[in-house]
């Protein structure tokens, strides 16, 4: 187990445990070489006994590694010093989505669109490489002092769901933004990504989650076969409308793109009527190849 001061490699100082969970921690530390804060994420040890959950965490940075976007964290090092597995990425000095909505209760519709429309933009450059994220959710949407925000922690979880759903520390907060079909096992596509936004765009109007649970099961059976809460009647109805069309349980009818989700928020941030939706087929939804290995998924 790492501790603060602990120096990986010779050259990553661990100064501040920033976060933790069921898969590692994040800390902000100190790359000594070139003299810059940087953020560390290490796997938990029982992690690393695991080659196939080191190759994951391995797969994850390779995955970072290939997005240009400033809106997703950038990663500088991947390596093993000692026992320890890491990863080395930018420091962001922002605060995670879900402190800043537990600390303001709820966020009025068009600031909170403007959000959205900046992690969807995110999102687009993510999928544009062939990943999927598969774990968005507050906490890993870190927003600056000048309101921009940034994707970060591509998740390492494994691609059944089973094993996500029961992961120690990953239980509530992957069930939480699951969209219905990767509840059922299906294929995981970009649509994911899509409807768990809409999950957080809903947080954000509401002040909570539209499904909420005793049980990662429960949680994710309320995804499949419930309809959301209504949103409050004072959010407009574009606003209420791009929720809505993110959350819905086909993904065919989701946007086909983070792109089109991306334009239509920055539309009603900005005071505008977004255009009509066009219906979508989903045939856009598909990722396109993967710069990972088979059956290797890193976000």
């Amino acid at each position: 187990m790492v501790a603060q001061g602990t120096t990986l490699a010779g050259r990553y100082r661990l100064d501040t445990r920033i976060g933790a969970g069921g898969m590692g921690e994040v800390w902000r530390g100190e790359d000594i070489v070139l003299a810059r804060t940087v953020a560390v994420k290490v796997l938990l040890p029982g992690r690393v006994d695991d080659p196939g959950f080191v190759a994951r965490f391995q797969g994850e940075a390779r995955a970072m590694a290939t997005v240009n976007h400033p809106g997703v964290v950038d990663v500088y090092d991947y390596g093993v010093s000692g026992d320890t597995v890491y990863l080395v990425m930018k420091f962001v000095d922002g605060e995670a989505l879900d402190k800043l909505l537990a600390r303001l209760g709820r966020i009025a519709p068009e600031p909170a669109m403007e959000l959205i429309a900046q992690a969807a933009a995110a999102l687009q450059a993510v999928h544009e490489q062939g990943i999927v994220h598969r774990d968005v959710k507050p906490g890993n949407l870190l927003v600056q002092r000048d309101g921009t925000l940034v994707l970060t922690d591509f998740g390492i979880a494994r691609s059944d769901l089973a094993n996500r759903l029961t992961d120690a520390g990953m239980v509530l907060g992957t069930a939480a933004y699951c969209a219905p079909e990767q509840a059922e096992g299906a294929p995981v596509t970009p649509a994911v990504d899509i409807y768990a936004l809409g999950v957080v765009a809903y947080e954000c109007l509401v002040g909570q989650r539209p499904f909420d649970g005793d049980s990662a099961v429960t949680i994710a059976l309320k995804h499949i076969r419930e309809a959301p809460p209504p949103l409050p009647a004072e959010v407009p109805a574009p606003v209420r409308a791009l929720v809505e069309r993110a959350l819905s349980k086909d993904p065919a009818r989701r946007f086909p793109t983070a792109k089109a989700m991306s334009d239509t928020a920055r539309q009603i941030a900005a005071g505008e009527t977004p255009a009509p939706a066009a219906p979508s087929t989903g045939a856009t939804m598909a990722a396109p190849p993967q710069p990972y290995p088979a059956g290797s998924h890193p976000a």
